[in-house]
């Protein structure tokens, strides 16, 4: 408290976000100079407001130390001091003793994702409403609960929930029978759903769900589609069928990245939400959409909470009447960011991926001379310029991997001609491995975060990533960890472009890894029934 009085005394405002263990911890509240007043101001009480009740006419206005010690209270509340730091739990009279409702979500366009300091997202937008509704209910006006955002992994959503490291969980979550046994719900934010199969181009013919047994589906852990395949395999088992082998997903990757997937023909198939598989077969058109084969029928998404938090419930399902599916309020977020939506690149397309066959021995090389993997450099490429040697950005950065020339010529690298594919290749991975082993061959930090990290830094500059790095540690994030961690602190003080950047990469990665992996087990087949030679 005395440092909040300290920051209010002389009108110094820095961004405080203070965390807990980087499993869990990923808050990503900000205050600027600019709201400070704004979090300072007290308002009036005023008895007649929406939902102020008989209690409100009552009240006295407060005094003045009353008021100055409850804008601290606020100024605290919105600078999220006490985010993670002191996990807690309860029910929502505990939130607004302690000024805060924290959201769990995920981190990702369109859901919560910042844009510099701004916070954008249908959650985002969704629960600054919630945030207003709640306040119109409380008896003193001067007063204020404020809801802030904690994004976490996904197989982290209910694990921070029980620890008390957030009090709502929206992330667009099946309310499942599985997860009832741990957490409770709100009413349902949305008409009944159904898991659906959609399959790709060349996915072998399917005529119902039994001819799954014995083919393997990719789907994140956490999912509730991981649930239902799982329930499918218990009633193969039953009947003596051979079983569905399921691949884990990263956690990291959303459905519309496996239905990308899906739509360049590197997975058959996948299993998602049928109004998603509805959406975005608009989007990706190689997508056939099986309404016939159902995984889940009659599913729907729900607002997640601790159980016995009656208060809490009650107040999100009066708020859920008008701002669901179907509602005025609901549809026009639904619209807004489900509807227009930014699509990344497709690193599969036909021209793409042949550019990527034609390079892949020069990627393979230099990816063995400096100990990195070919294909996370491929994907970089394809990142920075779509694997186009012609390309020149107007600060004139040339070739597939985007280097100026000064860069590539400089003692650290030393490939003073990059106008030709192989040298373009060579200079940029080489820069790559040198920002690794200069700025991040930390002890701490595994071999996959080093390569986050150096991607991160060829984009913004190894200097700035350092930056950020001692920023996320100030802040209680994880400096040794890309994802959920840095990443956060990138899109605050940069914007989107790093955090996109890294993602991307990292993406068509997982693209060129199934399609390497799917032509070997095709040359693999042909061996072996004697079409091609060993």
């Amino acid at each position: 408290m005395k440092l909040i009085t300290s920051l209010v005394t002389t009108g110094l405002l820095m961004v405080l976000i203070a965390c807990g263990d980087s499993a869990t911890s990923e808050a990503t509240l900000s205050v600027s100079a600019s709201n400070m007043e704004a979090a300072s101001v007290s308002e009036p009480v005023a008895g007649n407001a929406p939902g102020a009740g008989d209690a409100a006419d009552t009240v006295q206005p407060p005094s003045d130390t009353d008021r100055a010690e409850q804008s601290i209270k606020d100024l605290e509340a919105q600078m999220g001091l006490k985010v993670f730091k002191e996990p807690w739990t309860g029910d929502l009279d505990t939130m607004r003793e302690e000024r805060l409702i924290r959201v769990l979500t995920v981190y990702g366009l369109g859901r919560y994702y910042l844009d510099g300091p701004e916070e954008k997202g249908i959650t985002y937008e969704w629960f600054k409403m919630f945030e207003e509704f709640v306040n119109r209910h409380q008896k003193v006006k001067h007063v204020k609960t404020h809801v802030v955002f904690l994004p976490v992994a996904r197989d982290q959503l209910i694990p921070a929930l029980l620890a008390g490291r957030g009090d709502i969980v929206a992330a667009g979550i099946t309310i499942t029978p599985e997860r009832l046994e741990v957490i409770d719900f709100s009413d349902p934010l949305t008409k009944q759903l159904a898991e659906v199969l959609v399959t790709g181009p060349g996915a072998p013919q399917l005529d119902s769900l039994t001819d799954l047994a014995g083919q393997s589906v990719y789907v994140r852990a956490s999912s509730s589609y991981r649930s239902s395949l799982d329930a499918l395999n218990r009633e193969f088992e039953e009947q003596g069928l051979e079983l569905i082998e399921i691949e884990d997903a990263p956690e990291q990757l959303e459905d519309e990245d496996i239905l990308e997937m899906v739509n360049a023909g590197m997975l058959n198939w996948a299993v998602v939400d049928d109004y998603k598989a509805r959406d975005w077969s608009t989007v990706f058109e190689n997508l056939k959409v099986r309404d016939d084969l159902v995984f889940r029928a009659g599913g729907r998404l729900g607002l997640g909470f601790r159980k016995n938090s009656p208060l809490l419930a009650a107040e999100l399902n009066e708020f859920v009447k008008t701002h669901k599916q179907g509602t005025l309020h609901g549809n026009i977020l639904i619209n807004r960011y489900f509807k227009n939506f930014d699509w990344s690149k497709n690193a599969l397309a036909s021209s793409d991926y042949q550019r990527f066959r034609d390079v892949a021995d020069i990627f393979a090389k230099y990816g063995q001379q400096y100990g990195v993997d070919y294909l996370m450099v491929a994907a970089q490429g394809y990142q920075e310029s779509r694997l186009n040697q012609n390309a020149k950005s107007a600060a004139g950065a040339i070739g597939i991997m985007q280097l100026l020339p000064t860069t590539a010529a400089d003692a650290n690298v030393g490939i003073p001609d990059i106008t030709n594919v192989e040298s373009n290749i060579h200079a940029g991975v080489k820069y790559l491995d040198f920002i690794r082993k200069r700025y991040f061959s930390d002890s701490g930090m595994d071999v996959f975060n080093q390569t986050m990290f150096a991607f991160a830094a060829y984009n913004a500059g190894p200097a700035r990533v350092r930056k950020l790095r001692t920023m996320a540690e100030q802040e209680g994030y994880d400096p040794n960890l890309w994802f959920d961690n840095v990443e956060i602190m990138a899109a605050r003080d940069i914007g989107r472009e790093t955090v996109q950047y890294v993602a991307n990469i990292l993406k068509y990665y997982l693209a060129y890894s199934f399609s390497v992996q799917r032509q070997l087990e095709r040359e693999q087949s042909r061996i072996k029934a004697g079409i091609e030679s060993g």
